[in-house]
């Protein structure tokens, strides 16, 4: 009635909408780091956050959408509501790096990350996952990495704290450090859920149609950080209710390299408090 037009014109038009931002401003906005762009974000993360040769901070989070029709349980999440999963890698200064939207809730986090584009890119050395760097007043050369909780598989490029029993006091810091480091993917998270209302209950259109509003979603984030800065983000910087997906026993077990990328960044923020 605001519109003096029928909702299922004002649902196409807001689709459409959708659409075309995404595909006139994602390369301008969102584009995929060049390794001088991976360079920038690398030393924010180490001024800003103090974790050296981090390119990024990722996670997933449900977005509610309405039960799809014949879907069965694909969408049913572990919290007990139908969802798709938003993975997305945010840099030191809460801007999206890069984005994943559409798998179901169903699936872990290592799940999705395992079968996404991302990982097949970052085995071939994107983000310069190939490269190692010296950290900062040391001689301990180490990759550049993701971190990410413990959904998460650890890999070479990709950090995880340490479990949580029976840690030493080194490796107590080295999880303070990366917890420090990962809050920024968590506050992108709570900045566009308390920015765009429609995060906060279930999307009423197909899965389809809610890819699209997430993806704009996080374009016009980053439209907006780009434009006016963070002063004009909305205060509240912190999720409520993160979603740390369960994960499958064994998906995330490590490799002896990846190991001992781990060894080496708790040596150094042991040695560097």
């Amino acid at each position: 009635m605001s519109y003096r037009i029928s909702d299922v014109t004002v649902g196409r038009i807001i689709h459409e909408t959708c659409v075309l931002i995404w595909e006139t401003l994602h390369n301008v906005h969102m584009p995929f780091p060049s390794e001088d762009e991976v360079d920038h974000i690398e030393s924010e993360f180490w001024k800003k956050w103090k974790f050296p040769n981090c390119v990024g901070c990722i996670d997933g989070k449900h977005i509610r959408i309405k039960c799809p029709k014949q879907s069965g349980s694909m969408f049913y999440n572990y919290k007990h509501f139908f969802s798709i999963v938003l993975q997305a890698v945010v840099s030191a200064d809460y801007k999206f790096v890069c984005i994943d939207i559409g798998a179901y809730g169903k699936q872990s986090d290592s799940g999705i990350f395992g079968f996404s584009k991302l990982s097949e890119q970052l085995e071939r050395g994107a983000l310069k996952a190939k490269c190692e760097k010296v950290l900062p007043d040391s001689d301990i050369s180490v990759p550049y990495v993701l971190v990410g909780d413990d959904g998460y598989p650890l890999k070479p490029y990709s950090m995880r704290s340490y479990p949580l029993r029976n840690l030493t006091q080194e490796q107590e810091t080295f999880n303070k450090c990366l917890s420090h480091a990962r809050q920024v993917v968590e506050c992108a998270f709570g900045i566009i859920s308390n920015k765009w209302r429609i995060l906060m209950k279930a999307i009423e259109v197909t899965p389809e149609r809610a890819e699209n509003i997430v993806k704009c979603i996080c374009l016009l984030h980053n439209i907006i950080l780009d434009k006016e800065g963070m002063s004009e983000i909305s205060g509240n910087s912190t999720e409520s209710g993160n979603c740390h997906n369960r994960f499958v026993r064994g998906a995330n077990r490590s490799g002896t390299r990846a190991t001992d990328v781990r060894e080496k960044f708790k040596a150094y923020f042991a040695n560097n408090p």
